[in-house]
């Protein structure tokens, strides 16, 4: 989650692909978490981006010293600082609804932890594309998810998702290797595509494995959100991945 474009249109303004809030959605946590089953959800949910935040602070920090000049290992090294700052926020609204931080996250280490050594990258470049591309698909999913949390939860997740600012510097930046040495561009399109079915593949289990997540995304505690929904929004995270592909000059 380490860089993320904004979105279009906020997550609770109705878009043609997205429904009207209602419900949860139009609700604040004082009165959503009475719901037993939306309170574990959404201790789940902040359990599984907080390992995330702090998985993506450890990456950059260790792919910062892959980089070729002091320049752009200062750029990582800020994005590492932003990622440990959404760490805490994420940790202190744990500690704050009465749940223990790293209890909430310890579900998610051993799924996370596995799809980053499997989507390790070998250089510069592949580091940058997994940050751009690989971290924004499980950013997609959460903004999904977060159309239908409470109106603090989904302030709080929104906040933790937002652009850091480096997305312009990593398109530039893959950009211009692939301008000084065009057989870049196969070699990183195809890295680009196994980052997308390992997150996928990764957002898939860790939902599966969690009771209350996989029942918020097909219906139940959530509105509107039905296993069509469930199809529907895999085909948006689909299409975005697409567009990023595109911004890369990568075939998607």
């Amino acid at each position: 989650m380490a860089i993320v474009p904004s979105m279009d249109t906020p997550a609770d303004t109705p878009t043609d692909n997205q429904p009207t809030v209602t419900g949860i959605a139009a609700q604040d946590w004082a009165a959503a978490s009475a719901q037993p089953q939306y309170r574990a959800a959404v201790v789940d949910l902040l359990g599984a981006l907080a390992y995330g935040e702090l998985a993506a602070f450890e990456r950059l920090a260790e792919d910062a010293k892959l980089a070729p000049t002091l320049a752009d290992k200062a750029e990582l090294a800020a994005m590492a600082s932003a990622e440990f700052h959404h760490f805490e926020q994420l940790r202190a609204r744990l500690a704050e609804i009465g749940e223990e931080p790293h209890a909430a996250m310890e579900p998610f280490a051993a799924a996370l932890d596995g799809f980053h050594r499997q989507t390790a990258p070998s250089d510069w470049l592949e580091g940058l594309v997994k940050a751009y591309v690989g971290d924004s698909i499980a950013s997609d999913f959460y903004r999904e998810v977060a159309a239908r949390l409470d109106s603090d939860s989904r302030t709080l997740v929104l906040a933790v998702l937002d652009d850091t600012g480096h997305a312009t510097f990593a398109v530039e930046k893959v950009r211009a290797a692939i301008a000084a040495e065009p057989r870049v561009g196969g070699r990183l399109a195809l890295w680009a595509r196994r980052l997308m079915g390992e997150a996928l593949s990764q957002a898939q289990r860790v939902v599966a494995d969690r009771d209350a997540l996989s029942t918020m995304l097909v219906g139940g505690v959530a509105d509107g959100f039905d296993l069509a929904e469930v199809g529907r929004m895999f085909s948006r995270i689909t299409e975005a991945h697409t567009k990023r592909m595109a911004s890369l000059g990568l075939a998607a």
